[in-house]
């Protein structure tokens, strides 16, 4: 019998990763923890809306309610709701309450998810970028690569972990060697703000190639002919991209002394982590000038989880009733 039919299903929570391009939702279980059989992923396009997403997924699973609802969402979160960045969704918490009968909505950004994440990760998750030596008490940093890009920082208190809202990823694109800051004057054409996801994303990727003179048509074609070394103009465009990742990360971590660690995640940085640490990334991770020291010894790691936004909304409403308490 699959966990999540074991037990009052009114005591379930709803988890959801709502992405640009994939919408991902499971189910707590008893301990309020994901139960891992009941992850599901979806295409986010093809639902109207979050709250037709979860009423399809508790038809599918037979359920029919729920105790709450936890989503992590790939833009904004205000008091009023949430809206995707990279998808015309606007996310309403009634809307959720009446597609679920939950009781209690809760939003975060989905980076946010992810960094709440962290303490819940199984090791064989967590594969080794660059070395570190990570401090036990410092902050750790979840740089998202996907369909957009954004930051999260993780802090403990205590037995929990905090972590704040950021919208990083539409920050400025920094200015550095001549043909960075060339990208970054051209990015100005289409995206007058020039963020720094314009180019740090899938769609940032394949424009920074076509900018060089690339002609594929995605980024996995993009990668291959990197790895086969029969494309130049991919080995470039993989070279820039690397750089300027150890560029920005470099930059966040000292914004937030992310001394703790820093965390690649999405699905950009599982397809590119593998040749970041060879393609420069480091140099221009560490190029900060007095603080080069801190930036060394910050380990840099790959999430490689797709359920982690999910464990990271459990974790979230776990820390809830201890939170209410103080």
């Amino acid at each position: 019998m699959p966990h999540w039919r074991s037990g009052a299903m009114g005591k379930r929570h709803l988890l959801a990763d709502v992405g640009g391009t994939h919408t991902r939702i499971g189910l707590t279980n008893a301990q309020g923890r994901l139960c891992p059989d009941s992850a599901r992923r979806y295409r986010t396009a093809d639902f109207s809306g979050l709250a037709a997403a979860l009423a399809f997924y508790l038809r599918d699973l037979g359920c029919p309610s729920v105790a709450g609802v936890c989503a992590g969402v790939a833009g904004p979160v205000g008091a009023d709701g949430a809206q995707l960045t990279n998808l015309d969704w606007f996310i309403a918490p009634d809307d959720l309450r009446a597609a679920t009968g939950a009781a209690q909505v809760h939003l975060l950004n989905d980076l946010q998810a992810q960094a709440y994440a962290l303490d819940d990760l199984d090791d064989a998750a967590l594969v080794p970028v660059v070395p570190g030596r990570a401090r036990p008490d410092g902050a750790r940093l979840v740089l998202g690569v996907g369909t957009g890009c954004n930051v999260a920082v993780a802090h403990r208190i205590g037995d929990d972990l905090f972590v704040p809202p950021a919208e990083s990823g539409h920050t400025g694109l920094p200015h550095g060697e001549a043909q960075i800051n060339a990208l970054v004057d051209h990015m100005s054409h289409t995206h007058p703000h020039k963020p720094i996801e314009a180019v740090l994303s899938g769609p940032g990727l394949l424009r920074l190639h076509h900018w060089l003179g690339g002609t594929a048509s995605d980024i996995k074609a993009i990668i291959a002919q990197h790895r086969t070394g029969q494309d130049g103009t991919a080995a470039e465009t993989m070279r820039v991209f690397a750089r300027l990742v150890g560029t920005v990360a470099g930059d966040m971590c000292l914004h937030h002394m992310a001394t703790g660690g820093l965390y690649l995640i999405g699905g950009v940085a599982r397809a590119v982590a593998p040749h970041l640490a060879s393609l420069g990334m480091q140099a221009c991770f560490v190029a900060k000038g007095p603080y080069r020291q801190i930036l060394q010894d910050i380990p840099i790691t790959l999430i490689d989880d797709d359920t982690a936004a999910l464990k990271g909304c459990a974790r979230f409403l776990r820390q809830i009733p201890r939170a209410t308490s103080h």
